[in-house]
């Protein structure tokens, strides 16, 4: 008999240096209009020196399991999203594993940048459907300000550095595991598309150059297939639960650029007030982005218990997905 998965508790952290577009463009050949007006982006948050990914993440988990009311001791498997790990290996979720203090359990990363979340979160899923597990932390963590070229200005400006983390749980009160009105993780959508790797990128690597490298855009491509993608995604979840698009009570997308968050909701008939929107405080996050603003609504009392709600992201790869849930 398959078990559906809910998310019992969510949690974020930020590191606690907040840079706005005015400090950077004391730095960087910018300012604060023409990044407002290409990105919606006003400030992010940069990690401090010494302050790793795994210290984000282990504080994003530790406010998850306490929101769930979990003892670590009974996390089956810890997923950490992340494109930005604290070395090659250990994996970075075994690092949270020990500091959790964890006795049992098994803990690895996951790599698909910006779309990371989305991959855990069905990674985690899947496991919970299948009878391997009951408890998953689920967690997007990034350091991303450490693989920037801070003097280009087509890329540095994007990005900050966050870490959200899920509690994800089988719910013994849903043990068919069918039923879109019911509570829990309905359908995860996974995608990728490997000939469009070179729209963004990172230029280095352990077996390449030996070295962490930096990353490289093709903005506008990069945006024309996030417009695209994206909304295919979402009609993909929708369709594959029998609802509709005005079914929909929350959106809540990677937060890569104010515009394509704007043109994705336009495409979908949705308003912008059924959109959850961290983009101009956080910039992009890559996996850390949709666990941060997913938990900012549930806890400003946005997301509420039965509502219909759609996470949805695009990263390198070209990678990208969806989870539909119901809260």
């Amino acid at each position: 008999m398959m078990q559906r998965s809910y998310i019992a508790g969510c949690g974020s952290y930020l590191p606690k240096r907040c840079v706005t577009n005015d400090e950077l463009s004391e730095t960087v050949d910018t300012t604060d209009e023409w990044i407002v007006s290409r990105t919606g982006i006003k400030s992010r948050h940069i990690a401090a020196d010494g302050e790793l990914t795994s210290d984000l993440a282990y504080e994003a988990a530790i406010r998850a399991l306490e929101h769930s009311n979990t003892d670590p001791d009974d996390i089956d498997l810890v997923i950490v999203a992340t494109t930005t790990p604290d070395q090659t290996f250990p994996a970075t979720a075994t690092k949270v594993q020990a500091r959790l203090k964890m006795k049992n359990g098994a803990a690895f990363d996951i790599q698909a940048v910006c779309s990371g979340f989305i991959y855990a979160l069905s990674v985690a899923d899947n496991f919970v459907r299948a009878g391997q597990a009951k408890t998953v932390l689920v967690i997007g963590a990034e350091t991303f300000s450490r693989i920037l070229d801070w003097e280009d200005r087509s890329t540095c400006v994007l990005f900050g550095d966050g870490a959200g983390a899920v509690v994800v749980k089988a719910d013994p009160e849903n043990s068919d595991g069918i039923g879109a009105n019911a509570r829990g993780i309905l359908s995860t959508h996974l995608h990728s598309d490997g000939k469009h790797a070179d729209l963004l990128y990172v230029d280095g690597g352990p077996s390449s150059t030996q070295t962490t490298g930096h990353v490289r855009m093709v903005g506008k491509e990069v945006f024309r297939h996030a417009v695209i993608n994206l909304a295919a995604v979402v009609d993909e979840a929708l369709n594959a639960n029998g609802l509709e698009r005005s079914d929909l009570d929350w959106l809540v997308p990677h937060q890569a650029n104010k515009r394509i968050l704007d043109s994705t909701a336009r495409k979908l008939g949705l308003s912008e007030d059924r959109v959850v929107i961290t983009v101009d405080r956080h910039a992009n996050t890559s996996a850390a982005s949709i666990p941060l603003a997913l938990d900012e609504a549930v806890k400003d009392g946005r997301i509420q218990a039965g509502q219909l709600i759609l996470l949805e992201a695009m990263g390198g790869g070209l990678t990208w997905g969806a989870s539909l849930i119901r809260w």
